[in-house]
C-alpha cells in the first residue's frame, strides 16, 4: 500500500490497550473504516508492550477501507521505567532515585533500541541507555550510570556486552 491517497495516523497509544475513543477513532472514523478492526488489530500488535506507551502509524484507505499497521519501539526511558516497575522518572533525578538497574537489564534495553540508534557499537548503545537511567533517576549496580559509563568506556564488562551484529 502506498502512501499516495491515504491517510496517514500517528497515535501513542498504550500497548494492548487502545480503544475506539481519541487518538484512534477521531483519527480513522472519517476515512470509513471500521474503528473496531482497527483497535482490534493496534491491540494485537501492541501486546507484546502492555502497559507501555507505544508510538503507531495507521496507514488507511478510505477508498479500499483497507489499512496497516506499524508499531514503533517504545522510548528508552519507557523500557527502563518497565524493567525498574515504576511509573515514572524522578522529578529530581539528581536526588531523588526511583530505583536501581542491573547491567543486564541496560544491556537489555540497549538491545532492544540497537537498530534504532545512531550509535557505531553495541558498546555505545549501552553508554546510551546509561544517559538515560541517569536521566529518570535511576541508579545501575547501586551506582551513579555515569561512573557506570565509564567502566563500561574503560573495558571493565567487555566480557558482559558482547558486540551484537
Amino acid at each position: 500500500m502506498s502512501e499516495k491517497g491515504k491517510v496517514v495516523v500517528k497515535a501513542l497509544v498504550t500497548g494492548g490497550a487502545a480503544s475506539g475513543g481519541p487518538p484512534i477513532g477521531p483519527a480513522v472514523g472519517p476515512t470509513g473504516i471500521n474503528i473496531k478492526d482497527v483497535v482490534d488489530a493496534v491491540n494485537e500488535k501492541t501486546m507484546l508492550f502492555k502497559g507501555l506507551t507505544v508510538p503507531v502509524r495507521i496507514l488507511c484507505d478510505p477508498e479500499t477501507k483497507e489499512f496497516e499497521i506499524f508499531v514503533e519501539t517504545p522510548s528508552t526511558a519507557s523500557l527502563l521505567l518497565k524493567e525498574l516497575g515504576v511509573e515514572k522518572g524522578s522529578q529530581n533525578c539528581g536526588e531523588d532515585k526511583i530505583g536501581d538497574l542491573s547491567l543486564d537489564q541496560v544491556i537489555n534495553v540497549a538491545n532492544a533500541k540497537k537498530d534504532l540508534f545512531l550509535d557505531k557499537t553495541f558498546k555505545a548503545c549501552v553508554k546510551t541507555v546509561l544517559g538515560t537511567a541517569l536521566s529518570i533517576g535511576a541508579t545501575v549496580e547501586g551506582e551513579d550510570p555515569r561512573n557506570v559509563q565509564q567502566a563500561v568506556e574503560d573495558g571493565e564488562y567487555d566480557d558482559k556486552i558482547k558486540e551484537v551484529a
